[in-house]
Order: C-alpha cells, then sequence, then structure tokens
C-alpha cells in the first residue's frame, strides 16, 4: 500500500486536490452524468418535483426505469441485483476500496416484507464471508420491523398481544443476523434512526454488542453526531465496554434526518435534540476523534463522512500517535457516488475505506433514491465541492489531450 511520505520517510498531512486519482475509474461520458445530477441536486424545488414525478410514472407503468437506471441509479447504486453489483464491488476492490452491502428496499411494513429483508441481509453477510472486497454487512432495525412498535417502546408504552409477537419476531431476526455475522466473522453495522425510536435502537445493539463483541467487534452502533447527547452516551459505552470485557464497535456520521427532527420537535413542544448548527456538529464530530484515539483498545471506529477536514484530523492523530495507515480499528467510509475524492485518496495513502453500495429492483429502491437526492440538496456545500472536484477533473483532462 502507498503511504504519503516527506523525504525523511515520515507520513505527512493528507490532501484531497488531486483528481486523477479520485477519478481514473470513471470515463469521460461518466464524469458528464455525474456533473449532471450533482447540479440538479442544487435545485431543491426540482428535486422533489422530478422525484414525485418517477414514483407517479412507475406506478403507473410508464416505460422510464431504463431512464432512472442509466442515470441517478447509476451514480447511487450498485446494480439490481448480484450480477451488476459484483461488477462495481471489484471495480472499488482494485482500488483497494471495501463495498458494504446495503439492501436498500423500503421496508413494506408488514411481516413478509421484513422477512424478505432479513434473508436480504444475511446473504450480504454471507457474501462478505466469501468476498475479501465486502469487508462488512450494514442494516437498518426499521427493515425487519415497524416504525411504529420501536416508537412505542422508546416511549415506554404498553404493548399489546400484537406487539408482543412483533418483539418476539424482531429479537429473533435481530439474532439470526447477529449469529451469522458472528459465526463468518463478518462486522454488521447497525444503521441509525430518528430520536424518537433510536432509544430502543441502542438498547438492543448494545445487548448484541455485549452478546458478539468479544474478541474484536462485530456489532456496530450507529452515532449521529448531530445530536446533542451522542458525546456522553459515546463516553458511556466506552465504560461498559471496559466494564463488561468486550469491543466497542462504533459508526460515526453526521446525521441524515436533521429537518425532521426539529420539526417533530417544534411541533410537539420539545427542545430539538440536534445541535443548533454545523459548526457545533463537527466539533462533537471531531471530539468523538479524539475520545477515539484515547480508548482504541476497546473500541472500533467507521468514519463515517465527506468532510475533508474530519478525514484529516484523524489521519493527523493517527500520524502523531504512530499508528499504522491500515491500523484494523480504523475505518474510512462515504457512500457510493459521492466523495471519490476522499475514498480513492484515502485508499492510495493505504487507509482503510469502504463504500456504502446500494442495490435492488429499481422500483422498490427509488424511495431511498428520492430521499438521497432530496438529501443532498440540503447540503449545498457539499453539492459544490462533489462539482468543484468534477469540473477541475474535466479541465484536467482537457488540458491532457
Amino acid at each position: 500500500m502507498v503511504k504519503l511520505m516527506d523525504n525523511s520517510g515520515s507520513r505527512v498531512s493528507i490532501h484531497f486536490e488531486d483528481t486523477s486519482i479520485a477519478f481514473k475509474h470513471k470515463s469521460d461520458r461518466d464524469l458528464l452524468l455525474s456533473y449532471l445530477i450533482f447540479l440538479l441536486t442544487k435545485h431543491p424545488f426540482l428535486v422533489k418535483f422530478l422525484s414525485r414525478a418517477a414514483k407517479l410514472s412507475l406506478t403507473m407503468g410508464f416505460p422510464v426505469k431504463p431512464l432512472i437506471k442509466a442515470t441517478v441509479f447509476r451514480q447511487f447504486c450498485g446494480g439490481e441485483n448480484r450480477r451488476e453489483y459484483q461488477k462495481v464491488v471489484d471495480q472499488l476492490g482494485k482500488a483497494g476500496i471495501g463495498a458494504i452491502l446495503d439492501y436498500s428496499v423500503e421496508g413494506g411494513g408488514d411481516e413478509t416484507g421484513f422477512e424478505e429483508t432479513k434473508n436480504a441481509i444475511l446473504q450480504t453477510i454471507q457474501q462478505a464471508g466469501l468476498d475479501e472486497n465486502i469487508p462488512c454487512a450494514c442494516m437498518k432495525m426499521t427493515g425487519i420491523v415497524a416504525e411504529s412498535l420501536l416508537e412505542k417502546m422508546t416511549a415506554g408504552e404498553a404493548m399489546s398481544k400484537k406487539d408482543e409477537s412483533a418483539w418476539k419476531r424482531l429479537k429473533q431476526h435481530l439474532a439470526d443476523i447477529c449469529n451469522l455475522a458472528g459465526e463468518s466473522a463478518t462486522p454488521i453495522y447497525i444503521d441509525a434512526e430518528e430520536s424518537w425510536i433510536q432509544g430502543v435502537v441502542d438498547d438492543l445493539t448494545e445487548e448484541m454488542m455485549l452478546n458478539f463483541n468479544q474478541k474484536r467487534a462485530i456489532v456496530f452502533t450507529t452515532l449521529q453526531m448531530y445530536r446533542t447527547d451522542r458525546v456522553d452516551y459515546f463516553k458511556r459505552l466506552i465504560q461498559n465496554a471496559r466494564q463488561e470485557n468486550f469491543m466497542l464497535g462504533v459508526k460515526i456520521v453526521r446525521g441524515a434526518y436533521m429537518e425532521q427532527e426539529r420539526e417533530r420537535a417544534r411541533q410537539r413542544g420539545y427542545p430539538s435534540p440536534i445541535h443548533p448548527d454545523k459548526p457545533a456538529t463537527d466539533r462533537a464530530f471531531d471530539e468523538i476523534l479524539y475520545l477515539f484515539m484515547d480508548h482504541m483498545d476497546v473500541v472500533e471506529i467507521c468514519v463515517g463522512t465527506h468532510n475533508e477536514n474530519s478525514c484529516r484530523l484523524l489521519t493527523d492523530l493517527m500520524t502523531e500517535r504512530g499508528i499504522p495507515s491500515d491500523h484494523p480499528h480504523i475505518c474510512f467510509s462515504q457512500l457510493y457516488g459521492m466523495s471519490d475524492h476522499i475514498s480513492y485518496k484515502l485508499a492510495d495513502a493505504g487507509y482503510n475505506v469502504t463504500k456504502y453500495l446500494p442495490f435492488g429492483p429499481v422500483a422498490s429502491t427509488l424511495p431511498y433514491l428520492a430521499r438521497r437526492a432530496e438529501e443532498n440538496t440540503a447540503i449545498a456545500g457539499q453539492m459544490s465541492k462533489e462539482l468543484e472536484i468534477i469540473v477541475r477533473e474535466r479541465q484536467r483532462r482537457r488540458a491532457a489531450v
């Protein structure tokens, strides 16, 4: 693996300006497609209109699937099936980037759908056990149980007999998933949810970590750092890991439900659980990195971010403390189709890097794609950055001709 060195042979601070590394896997046509898609996401009204039009067109049977598959689906998803996404997995693997297969079919809200999702997750775990380019798996709790039950449990409400049966099935689904992950030594990332259902998700995930993380982190929780309580929660998790003698697996992200969280708090008259601004979220995110460095003997971390400064901070901390770039307790991760200038640069410098790789039928993944597009419109700075680096690479290629 390549490491950035100065003349003395020491690692130096990493930079992300080299677009030739970021896009060497993309053709000129691919770059143009990416440019147009990110240009579109800068216009919220247009994104919402096109998202709803696509849903309606598919529902009414209009032949729009090829167009969707050739554009936004191609940008953010690996494929509809294993034959298609395996090509992307192999391509990422050649660059030293792992793929986290993400079955992104939104749950149908019934037991048949929950069972199908559970089986799809089990299949991704099995594949990860056989493919070195798939280092771990992921899941959402709402993929295997109704959100309404999680909300009721988090609020401490009484359960009906139907609820009790659903709760029992959820526990069995989760045990099946974590058992297979443990048997195949494949880490499973349990994604974060909205605050009003996250409480019970935290409880379940902690229980699974205690059961399966004896020698290494198999089960990972996810901390959304835009929440004001997550730094203290991380400290408590570290304390529990030391007291109960298990490895703590943590994925940290900034968060994906900001507008919903603030609006719900406003409507129901309780204090917002979200930091007041982005700088406060950034500080909380980076505080976790410092805490991790002091406790990495009992913590394995996945740093899920598109933020260059946070990535640079962690790599600098690793350099300062003499920690090798490929240390098994540290992994960086970005979404497929975004921030390639970060992913490919880190991988080229020898760090452990993964991409979240959604897959599934076009019609079934459309809710995910619509949400991703609408979320992106709210991150104006990120979209401007994506466009900027694509423009720079296109200019570089033209100048090289």
